[in-house]
């Protein structure tokens, strides 16, 4: 029986409930009666799968319906003082874990996106096809993209082999920006409400740098654990790109000048 509720503030797509029971065990609940059909069972696949031993702690999950997740309550309490080194390692030693194809064994979302993730061979083409593409062409159908602007989307998906490194397939939180980093009642890091995948780690690494961003000494602690090649910086409007037009095509146009603006300089 459930004893006492409190809500949660912070959700952009759901609603969020910490549950009391009788037992005087407490339980985190995400609802939403609007969701698709799949939605919370697709973001339970993408917590087990990133619950590896030298990764972020994410919540455990206990039960999922078409319109709820009943998860672990972490019980936030205020960040460890080396709380941003720790989760740049251990988001670090997340990325050392990789497949042989670029994409996931479902598609899952991004936000309420619905996101592809079709295993390809190629992380260009996946990037280009499965994010970039599929993004754009969705905001067209919505009327927030022209068909030129959507163009030039697909033109700087063509140029992706000359402006980004090779680099492996790796497991991907898939929607890392800094309400999704939190912590547990120890002040340590965890994840939550992911889009998980196998995709570039820099894609990762670009999140964490928009709306807000994670504090500097996160960087030089992923780089102790997993270098990068330079320069990674300068590519992150790229990756962010996809985003962009996520976030145009959940909440509309005031992140049209973002995504112009990238287009402009790439395109």
């Amino acid at each position: 029986m459930v004893a006492e509720r409190r809500g949660v503030a912070g959700g952009c797509i759901n609603n969020g409930l910490r549950i009391k029971t009788d037992k005087d065990s407490w339980f985190f609940l995400k609802t939403n009666n609007d969701a698709p059909a799949d939605m919370f069972e697709r973001e339970a696949e993408g917590l087990a799968a990133l619950n590896t031993p030298d990764g972020p702690r994410v919540p455990e999950v206990f039960l999922w319906g078409a319109n709820f997740l009943l998860l672990e309550d972490l019980a936030p309490s205020g960040r460890a003082q080396d709380y941003w080194s720790q989760l740049g390692g251990q988001l670090a030693a997340l990325h050392t874990h990789t497949a042989a194809q670029f994409g996931f064994d479902h598609d899952n979302y991004i936000g309420s996106t619905p996101q592809p993730n079709n295993w390809m061979d190629d992380g260009f083409a996946f990037f280009a096809e499965q994010r970039l593409g599929f993004q754009a062409r969705l905001a067209v159908d919505r009327r927030l993209l022209s068909g030129s602007e959507a163009a030039a989307v697909e033109a700087i998906a063509s140029k992706l082999p000359g402006l980004i490194p090779e680099q492996p397939a790796s497991l991907l939180h898939g929607d890392l920006w800094g309400g999704n980093a939190i912590s547990d009642s120890h002040g340590q890091p965890a994840i939550i409400d992911p889009a998980a995948h196998y995709g570039w780690a820099e894609t990762e690494l670009a999140m964490t740098a928009l709306f807000g961003g994670f504090a500097a000494e996160f960087y030089p602690a992923y780089e102790s654990v997993r270098p990068l090649e330079a320069g990674y910086r300068e590519r992150f409007p790229l990756y962010n790109l996809y985003h962009l037009l996520n976030h145009l095509n959940l909440f509309g146009t005031g992140y049209y000048s973002q995504v112009k603006g990238i287009l402009g300089r790439y395109a």
